[in-house]
């Protein structure tokens, strides 16, 4: 069984609300773990290292002299983040180890480096973290070429060839979900825990097909509630669907005559996966957290002997 001391190299994927960390050993085996929801949004850039140490402080060698490795993909590296790892630009391969940037830290026990994201300058459009995870699903996949999309609260659909990005489009589905689940004339009327897929489906048909009346059909979901006395899990089920039908009503160009990949939360992958089933298109899905670890561990590669 491996043990703390084991630990070789430690990887993280720091969001804007979470934290994750591995710690691995010399041959990429995952000896412990650490999870937090002390994302970027919650933390100074004076906040990132203790922080970090606070976390990891048992994983870090004894001898003295010795220094671990922190390689670090996400929000960490925003303009507001632990320090600004600036954006490559598009077409690029997901992952440039010449532009990963190293961090100056106080305990001398580690080594700390960001990956970059990706920016695109027409139209502009931005991503961090999501990069890492494209760059892990090359490097089992190295031939693709197609569209890997990835569902969250800002929903990414990614155009990859010859190994490299060449555009990206960004859909705010998930926050618009959020916004008006808790925050909107509607909040009191979808407040569920379940979900149903035939109304799901039915709802995204419909926006997809007239992505123009997609306000007209988020108020109907109030006025089904007030007359109606519709359940909140239809409602709910209704919301997602009327968002993600227009969403891929505006992805068209992305996903039209591709092979697609999808990267994300089991749950909402399966939603979409289902909604361009209907389409007539058939999507894979990928574990996040594989193809995260993958990335990181394509950036460590020859960059540190291990």
């Amino acid at each position: 069984m491996n043990k703390l001391e084991d630990i070789s190299l430690i990887v993280a994927d720091w969001g804007t609300s979470n934290l994750r960390i591995w710690g691995m050993d010399h041959q990429g085996n995952i000896v412990h773990t650490a999870n937090s929801d002390k994302g970027m949004s919650s933390l100074e850039p004076s906040e990132f290292e203790p922080y970090l140490i606070s976390q990891i402080k048992n994983w870090l060698p004894r001898e003295e002299n010795a220094r671990c490795h922190v390689v670090i993909c996400g929000m960490a590296g925003a303009k507001s983040g632990w320090k600004e790892a600036a954006y490559l630009k598009a077409p690029c391969p997901p992952i440039n180890e010449e532009k990963i940037i190293q961090v100056e830290t106080e305990d001398q026990r580690i080594s700390v480096s960001i990956i970059p994201g990706i920016m695109q300058k027409s139209p502009p459009d931005v991503m961090r973290g999501e990069e890492t995870q494209i760059a892990g699903y090359l490097s089992k996949n190295p031939d693709f070429d197609g569209i890997i999309c990835l569902p969250g609260t800002h929903t990414k659909w990614v155009h990859i060839s010859a190994g490299e990005i060449v555009s990206f489009k960004t859909f705010m589905t998930g926050e618009i979900f959020l916004s008006l689940s808790e925050h909107s004339i509607l909040k009191s009327s979808v407040q569920s825990d379940g979900l149903d897929l035939t109304s799901f489906l039915e709802a995204f048909e419909d926006t997809y097909s007239n992505p123009a009346l997609l306000s007209s059909k988020l108020f109907g979901l109030r006025a089904a509630d007030l007359l109606e006395n519709t359940s909140s899990k239809l409602l709910k089920s209704k919301l997602s669907g009327y968002l993600i039908g227009s969403e891929l009503a505006g992805a068209k160009s992305y996903w039209l005559g591709q092979n697609i990949v999808m990267i994300g939360n089991d749950d909402l992958c399966i939603l979409y996966q289902k909604a361009l089933k209907k389409l007539g298109l058939n999507a894979t899905i990928e574990n996040t957290q594989n193809v995260t670890l993958y990335g990181l561990q394509q950036a460590c590669r020859g960059r540190y002997s291990q």
